[in-house]
């Protein structure tokens, strides 16, 4: 936990983030992160569709407090919805509310939502609106029962570690959803602390999904759940047009591609842009497993310099705090 939260408190340094984002991906993040520009994350995007992956794609970004930022953000998920559609690409969209305007305004959010939602379902692609902390929770649920009384294109995510997951997951039975466990830091009033707990609650979540949802994303790379889901949906008897094992684009290569193979839909979370810092440490902080899945292909010198300094500057802050 003590290791979890570091990462986590060092993908909330705005600091470090600026940093990061002058560096562009030549530290080493470039293996986990597609590229900077849409022309970058097409090419990575159209690779992955040539091994029968599907993709659901990312620009990076969130906690916006600035509205021509908001606005820029959408321009840019409007731009990579018709390169989507021209390129003919196997692939749908990925965005964080904050990023959107939601800490800024709720009707500019919804504003802005909607119209990328309208865009996309245009084209017949789905939109997955990801959810962040505890805070912006609800109000990002709210926007997305909102947006489904006018279309039928957008799905979200339900995060384990909180106690209300089990609610939420009933609530929106009937809408695609991402099961995953929870990445940002939470308190004990409104999640789960032990990794046991979570876990427990993730398969059970995933469990209801299949059995009573509507399309179910179940985001793991543990080898552990996804065969506990293959022993389930034989059982009774789901197809596997009713759901997909969605990983992180550079982790598991090798098992993603062997779920494609054995009929299985696989779908790439890609994500893409100058803003990768705050989602690099956080999926650090998700599992410590996750540090050794990127170990060889990411850490190098320069990398292992970065999270030196990052360290180091999160450790002087905290003295400088207790002064």
């Amino acid at each position: 936990m003590a290791l979890r939260d570091f990462f986590i408190s060092l993908s909330e340094n705005q600091t470090l983030t600026n940093a990061a984002q002058q560096y562009g991906l030549k530290l080493g993040a470039q293996s986990v992160v597609a590229g900077t520009t849409i022309e970058e994350v097409i090419e990575s995007i159209r690779k992955l569709n040539e091994q029968g992956i599907s993709c659901t794609v990312d620009n990076l970004g969130e906690y916006v407090t600035d509205e021509s930022e908001a606005t820029q953000a959408k321009e840019e998920i409007l731009a990579m919805i018709e390169a989507i559609q021209v390129e003919e690409l196997d692939a749908h969209i990925s965005l964080k509310p904050s990023q959107l305007g939601l800490d800024i305004d709720i009707d500019l959010c919804y504003d802005n939502l909607y119209e990328i939602v309208e865009r996309a379902h245009e084209y017949g692609i789905f939109v997955n609106f990801d959810m962040e902390d505890y805070k912006r929770l609800q109000p990002s649920f709210d926007i997305v029962e909102e947006l489904a009384k006018s279309f039928n294109n957008v799905g979200t995510v339900i995060q384990a570690y909180f106690h209300r997951a089990k609610d939420d997951i009933e609530n929106f039975k009937d809408f695609r959803l991402r099961v995953v466990k929870g990445a940002y830091k939470e308190s004990e009033e409104v999640a789960y602390q032990d990794k046991l707990d979570i876990d427990i609650n993730f398969i059970e979540l995933i469990e209801y999904h299949l059995a009573h949802g509507h399309f179910t994303s179940i985001a793991t790379h543990d080898h552990n759940i996804i065969k506990h889901v293959k022993y389930y949906v034989e059982q009774y008897d789901i197809p596997k047009e009713k759901f997909e094992f969605q990983m992180l684009y550079g982790f598991r290569k090798d098992l993603q591609l062997e779920l494609a193979r054995e009929g299985y839909q696989v779908c790439v979370y890609v994500p893409y842009g100058k803003d990768w810092y705050g989602y690099f440490m956080r999926r650090l902080a998700e599992r410590p497993q996750n540090i050794n899945l990127v170990t060889k292909q990411v850490f190098n010198k320069k990398t292992n310099t970065l999270l030196a300094v990052a360290a180091g500057a999160y450790l002087l802050g905290r003295l400088t705090k207790k002064k």
